[in-house]
């Protein structure tokens, strides 16, 4: 609901309305008009209550705490279902972490693949939160983990003084899906990636069966992302990529006929 501090707006909003009847006011009249409905003697004294009326306080990032496993060569999407092996002492107390709790874990790529025992500072500081769906201790005392990724997260900070890293993460808003040009994209990228991989996308083989239908933009080119043949850098670029369309525009510029013959 519109108050004083939504003055302007206001004045907009009566000038198209007295537009629509063949009503013509100036800027400056509809500004004097909204005064004096609010009980103001001018625009001018309007103004300085408004310009003097305490700003609304941004809303507080609801953030979340969660155990962090490190990928040495492999990043995670959302909608992604993978087998993670595991056998370095932080990440296997993290699995014991979120055993313990939701089942919760926040993959993040290392910035270095030989890095054995990688900081805060070796991370990228975007991953993936996913849920471990089973868990089998393997013969050579490694842990196999079979993970569904969930959403994307970005690091506040991480906490590296106990037996596992632990990090702050904020939510990645979703932006660009309802663009009117989203729809278009997506139907270009499904139209390219079946094109590129050589399918037929209305027999898809098993792995893609779900593909064809997926409405949402995001989603479609998460998977799409995840059976192209892409560097570890390539795909955190995608991944990082919180624009839907321009994450599409990302992938079609991958799947291009001039960097395929290349």
């Amino acid at each position: 609901m519109r108050d004083y501090r939504d003055a302007k707006a206001m004045a907009q909003t009566l000038r198209q309305a007295l537009k629509e009847k063949s009503v013509s006011l100036t800027h400056s009249e509809s500004l004097e008009l909204i005064a004096a409905v609010l009980g103001v003697a001018d625009w001018n004294t309007l103004s300085a209550a408004i310009n003097a009326a305490p700003k609304a306080s941004a809303p507080a990032v609801q953030t979340v705490t969660r155990p962090v496993m490190p990928l040495r060569d492999l990043v995670l999407f959302p909608g992604m279902t993978s087998p993670i092996y595991a056998m370095r002492p932080k990440s296997v107390a993290a699995i014991e972490q979120a055993m313990a709790g939701d089942k919760e874990i926040f993959f993040v790529t290392q910035r270095r693949v030989a890095d054995d025992d990688p900081s805060s500072e070796d991370l990228y500081d975007l991953g993936v939160v996913a849920r471990t769906i089973d868990l089998t201790k393997m013969p050579d005392g490694s842990n196999k983990l079979m993970v569904q990724g969930l959403r994307r997260a970005r690091v506040i900070r991480i906490a590296g003084d106990g037996a596992c890293l632990v990090a702050e993460l904020a939510p990645v808003s979703r932006e660009g899906a309802a663009r009117e040009e989203a729809a278009a994209v997506l139907q270009e990228l499904l139209q390219r990636f079946a094109a590129h991989a050589n399918i037929d996308l209305a027999a898809p083989p098993q792995a893609l069966l779900s593909l064809p239908h997926l409405r949402d933009p995001g989603s479609t080119a998460d998977m799409i992302a995840q059976y192209l043949s892409l560097t570890v850098e390539q795909r955190q670029q995608i991944l990082e990529a919180t624009d839907v369309v321009q994450r599409m525009r990302m992938i079609l510029a991958i799947m291009a006929p001039d960097r395929q013959a290349a």
